[in-house]
């Protein structure tokens, strides 16, 4: 029986051409990302922390207003 070994690529074991392959692939794909400007940054950033103060608000309202229902609907029902 032929025992089974890992394909060897120019006498190196096959994961280290996969890596490379992959370092080479990595480098040419980040040459083509476009980065962001630091006023594109700093102004998504602004309306992250506002859109999160926004729903944060929102959702405290609406969790009052539940409360509240939930709390007339208790008191009704224990009278």
């Amino acid at each position: 029986m032929e025992s089974e070994t890992l394909p060897q690529k120019r006498g190196g074991p096959q994961w280290l051409a996969n890596f490379r392959e992959y370092v080479t692939d990595l480098q040419m794909e980040m040459r083509r990302v476009t980065w962001p400007t630091w006023t594109q940054v700093r102004a998504t950033t602004a309306v992250v922390i506002v859109s999160v103060f926004a729903f944060a608000a929102y959702f405290r309202v609406v969790d009052f207003l539940v409360e509240r229902g939930v709390s007339q609907i208790f008191m009704r029902l224990t009278k």
